[in-house]
């Protein structure tokens, strides 16, 4: 079984792409985040011609998060407990689509869009923060069960996470606090798979498309997938796929696919 992560950066600009490369790596199920649109918009019918059945969730054209799956999909939620909210001054906060979770096959998923953070002092930091610290609160409740739960964590976890911590772009990405905050998953009994089976410097999943960024590898390792113990156990592999960042009309964001023995399942 192969589960694959992906923050691909407009569904509707990409689904071809993103269904073709579906077929070629033999993924079962794709966490998708920032698709951008609503679900009534989103690119259903390639899917489904490649086998695939569609949970999505999107409010507007931004963030948006998605799962497509060809072991089925059911029990679906477009949130998960005491998810926050945000809003621009003077606007009532609503709790943006950046989290969709379902059962496909033996397994729980999520597919999480973790806000940017924009600056420090900006609100949206202190909305990041709060999203992390209540994903682990929700996270915790969920560890007897098969769970995956993948996604755009906008945080490089260390300082080789990122080609230079200096770059003026990443700074809510690499302040101690929210590494902290990110930690609070492993804290809640979650597994970071890739890190297990990768462990190698310099091995990015994001690169900018100004200046340059992916030829010079200059990029961050910002996509992760965190499993509960059963899934730990079951996983047999992980590949961060870098070819999927080059070529005509590409995303930001690289696959992250892990490859899971279902008989091994607890």
């Amino acid at each position: 079984m192969r589960i694959a992560t992906w923050n691909v950066n407009s569904i509707r600009a990409r689904v071809d792409r993103v269904v073709d490369y579906l077929e070629r790596a033999d993924i079962d199920v794709v966490l998708m985040q920032e698709t951008k649109c609503k679900p009534e918009q989103f690119p259903l019918a390639p899917f489904a011609a490649a086998g695939f059945e569609v949970a999505s969730h999107g409010l507007s054209q931004w963030n948006g998060v998605a799962i497509a799956s060809r072991i089925g999909i059911a029990d679906v939620e477009t949130s998960f407990r005491d998810q926050p909210s945000f809003g621009k001054p003077g606007v009532d906060p609503v709790v943006e689509a950046r989290a969709i979770g379902a059962t496909c096959g033996p397994l729980r998923v999520w597919s999480v869009y973790v806000p940017n953070g924009r600056g420090l002092a900006d609100p949206h930091y202190a909305y990041k923060r709060a999203f992390l610290a209540r994903l682990a609160d929700a996270a915790a409740t969920w560890t007897d069960q098969p769970v995956i739960i993948g996604g755009d964590f906008n945080v490089a976890p260390t300082p080789t996470d990122i080609w230079d911590e200096a770059d003026a772009e990443a700074p809510t990405h690499v302040t101690q606090e929210i590494r902290d905050d990110l930690k609070r998953l492993a804290d809640a009994g979650l597994d970071e798979l890739s890190r297990r089976f990768i462990p190698d410097e310099r091995r990015y999943t994001f690169w900018d498309y100004k200046q340059l960024r992916f030829p010079r590898n200059e990029g961050m390792r910002i996509d992760f997938v965190y499993a509960s113990a059963s899934i730990a156990t079951a996983t047999t592999a992980c590949v961060i796929d870098r070819d999927e960042r080059k070529g005509k009309g590409a995303s930001d964001h690289v696959p992250v696919v892990i490859d899971l023995d279902p008989d091994r399942l607890t």
